[in-house]
Order: C-alpha cells, then structure tokens, then sequence
C-alpha cells in the first residue's frame, strides 16, 4: 500500500495522520433498465399473499416442521390450511383473533392460539426457513444479485408495548421497543434473525448466526454498520475463518497499529500510531484456539465469548489478548479499505441490501408496526415467522421471474446481466395481502327505521 500510495488519488493524509477518502461515484445505470422494469413488472402475474404460502408450500412443504412437541402425529383435520393461516397471520402481525375473523368458520382463534403455543417453535421455524433457503439456491437469477458467500448483519427497532421487561428505548433509533438483528444473503434472501434488548451492543450477536443458521449456505465474508464491529470481533472472526468488512463510519478515527517498534514507511508512516504487541498473541495463542475449537464444536456460542470480553476488563488477559489480535485483523483491513476502491464500493452495495429487507419487512407485518406479545419467546419467534414469510415471497417472485425472463429472451428482447442485477425479489406491487374486497348490491339492509326508547321520552 505504501508503494501504490502515489498513484492512490482517492487518498490523502494530514499531517497530523488523519486519513481522508474521496467520496465515489455512483455507477450509473443501464440506459434501458426502466424500461426492462416496467416491462418485468407489468408481466408478473397478480397473486394473493395466501396463495403464495400454499404455492410455495406445494413446492416445498416447509410446515412438515410444525407439530406437537411430542413429535407424534399433528391429529389436526386439515392441518396444512391451519398451519398456513397460522403463519399469515402471526407473521403479519394480525394476532389470532383478527386472522380467525377473516379466515373460514374451520379456522377459530383458539385453535390458531394452541399451533403457534404448541405446535411451532422458534427451532422449527429455522428448520422451514432453510428449507426455503436451499431451494431458492436452485435457481441461477440470484447469482447476478450477489453470491452466496456473502452475509449482511444489520438491526432495526421494533416497537413493543411499554409495560414490557425487554423493551427500552434505544438512544440511537429514538423509540420504545427492542432489536430485530438481521443477517440477509447478498442473494437478498434471509439467512438468520434473532429478538435482542435495545442496550446490547449489536456486534456481540454478528458471528452467532453463520453458526446457527441450517440451510446448505456457508458464508465466509461478513458484512456489517459501525455497530458491527470492534476488535475482539475482529479477532474472532479471523480465527473462525471469516472474514469481517464492516462500513466503518469513523474509520479514520480509529488507530493504525505498526507490526514493531520503529518500523517506518517512505508515504502513509503518519497514519500508524502504536505497536502490536506480539509476544501476548503468542503467550494465549493456544487459549484463544481452544475458545475457537469449543465454539466449532458447538459448546459456546460467540455471543456468550464476545459478552465477556466486552466488558473490556484490563485484568483479564485473553482478553487482552483478543483485543491484541483484532488489532493486527482491523489495521490490515482498513488499509484494504483506503487502498482498494473496489472493495469500498462493494462494502456500501452490499450493506444497502439489509435496509431494503428492512422496508420489505415493514410491508410484511402489515398488521400494526406493534409486536403484540409480552413474551420474550414470542418475541423471538415473531421475528422468525416474519423471516419465513419473506423467503416465501422472494422464492415465489425469483420462480416467477425465471419464467418471465425466458419468455423475452425467447421474444427477442435482449437481456444481460447488468438488466437482471437491476431486478429485486423483495418485488410486492402484485401481491395481495389484503384479500380480495367484494361489493354485492344485491345484498340489502332493512328500511331504515326510527324506534323510540321509553327512557329518552321521561327523562329523570
């Protein structure tokens, strides 16, 4: 990097060391991707919400996870359509009771009560959410959108009720409620979720979901805020093998750690301040190893590993030495990231894709931006059926896509991949998720009628 520093005109540095980048242009798109739009949207086929869960479902009979907790036979009469209506109506956050008013006279809200209590679990959720997953991998449109070693983790605010033990109002979103913590695909499709409390710092939960999630993907590079990181972080992705490219807001803030003591460069020494200190890495090499090999074998979660040191405790010397690490990981990424345009730009491409699956999820729980339920347990699965929900919709309109597609390919039309990279599976404008309103005129109230009431004509 200090040789290419000359040529580096996105580059410079005070004199005091602080780094400064030069923002980038944004690449304009294809001159005819509007056109393409309108014309991929105008041909997808009007669907309601419902039947998309039971087309989907008919492909992949994710609901094959539901059921007693006893693992015996569900004993329910039509179990699939309840099952199904359960996960509408718990997803888009209508509840039982207002699902149950708009469902057939089969479906009630006691029954709809005892599945999501019984029945469904946050664990069965994951296991239908990764079947979704491994089937959506099927199709080749989603490699022009990303490729599938590559994860986003990203939080957003969910409002609860305020007599609530888990909620808090968050300093940085400004409300009431709790963390929706998101890991999504660079495929766009979501990979893992978890419920956490406002004041947690989101950077503990990042490394747990590549570990938990089910489905056929492995990612190993790992997208994340500001929030999602920091040096133990740093350290511990690096020895589970990840590799961890956050979007840095104050990058230049941050310090520069020289490998040793009076090593000097001829053009960017001034960005280097401290030194690493070597022989501590070396001391609790092995400790660190066997951290690693425990949480490789499923013993601890990162999370409980990066809770501990993050209480920053200077007495504790793996800790330290954690610290140390992410040290050396941070600096030689971030001089990766003043160096390599290409990666800077995919950085902030990448990390755009969560807060598009965040409006998505907005338009998925249109039952009221409230969760509903006190329960911690409930909370969680919430966020779960919200995940399912919207990998059944991205399935369905990558499906619906593919055939579109080659229909105008067969038409002539003239695609590419910069065209389809312009596409989106979070596509809705066709899908109902109200149902479908019917007028009948023929269908009369009685005259309109003025009775009068005994008490209104002797008044007290």
């Amino acid at each position: 990097m200090d040789k290419g520093f000359p040529t580096n005109s996105a580059l410079s540095i005070d004199a005091d060391g602080t780094p400064h980048l030069k923002i980038q242009r944004v690449k304009p798109p294809p001159e005819d991707l509007k056109v393409f739009r309108e014309e991929v949207h105008a041909r997808m086929p009007e669907r309601h919400l419902l039947d998309v869960l039971k087309h989907v479902h008919h492909w992949v009979p994710y609901t094959r996870h539901f059921g007693p907790p006893s693992g015996s036979d569900t004993k329910l009469s039509d179990s699939v359509p309840r099952y199904l209506f359960t996960v509408f109506g718990f997803s888009c956050n209508l509840g039982a009771s207002e699902t149950a008013r708009h469902a057939p006279e089969s479906i009630n809200r006691h029954s709809l009560h005892r599945i999501n209590a019984q029945h469904v679990d946050a664990n069965k959720l994951e296991a239908a959410v990764a079947d979704i997953i491994n089937q959506y991998r099927r199709f080749e449109l989603p490699a022009c959108w990303g490729s599938d070693k590559v994860v986003i983790a990203d939080g957003t605010q969910m409002e609860l009720r305020e007599n609530n033990l888990l909620g808090e109002r968050h300093i940085r979103y400004g409300g009431f409620g709790g963390i929706a913590y998101h890991h999504i695909s660079a495929t766009y499709i979501a990979l893992f979720s978890k419920f956490i409390a406002c004041g947690i710092w989101e950077a503990v939960y990042i490394l747990d979901a590549l570990l938990e999630q089910e489905s056929e993907m492995e990612p190993d590079i790992l997208h994340a805020d500001t929030q999602g990181q920091s040096e133990p972080v740093f350290a511990l992705a690096y020895l589970l093998g990840i590799k961890l490219f956050p979007q840095m807001r104050n990058w230049n803030d941050v310090i520069f750690y020289r490998p040793e003591r009076g090593c000097t460069y001829q053009h960017i020494d001034a960005l280097f301040g401290k030194s690493i200190d070597w022989a501590l890495i070396e001391t609790h090499w092995q400790d660190m190893m066997q951290v690693v090999l425990s949480i490789q074998a499923g013993k601890i979660l990162p999370s409980t590993l990066l809770r501990k040191l993050g209480s920053h405790s200077r007495q504790n010397k793996l800790n330290r030495a954690f610290r140390e690490l992410g040290r050396v990981v941070r600096t030689l990424f971030l001089l990766r990231y003043i160096s390599e345009a290409d990666l800077r730009r995919s950085i902030r491409a990448e990390t755009t894709k969560v807060e598009s699956y965040n409006d998505f999820l907005d338009w998925v729980g249109f039952g009221g931006p409230v969760l509903k339920s006190d329960d911690p347990v409930e909370q969680a699965k919430q966020v779960k059926y919200m995940d399912l929900v919207a990998n059944v919709i991205m399935l369905h309109n990558v499906h619906d896509l593919t055939g579109i597609l080659a229909d105008m390919e067969a038409e002539g039309w003239k695609l590419s991949r910069e065209l389809l990279a312009g596409l989106s599976p979070y596509m809705r404008e066709h899908i109902r998720r109200f149902g479908r309103y019917l007028l009948d005129m023929d269908d009369l109230p009685p005259p309109l009628t003025l009775r009068t009431l005994r008490i209104l004509k002797n008044p007290a």
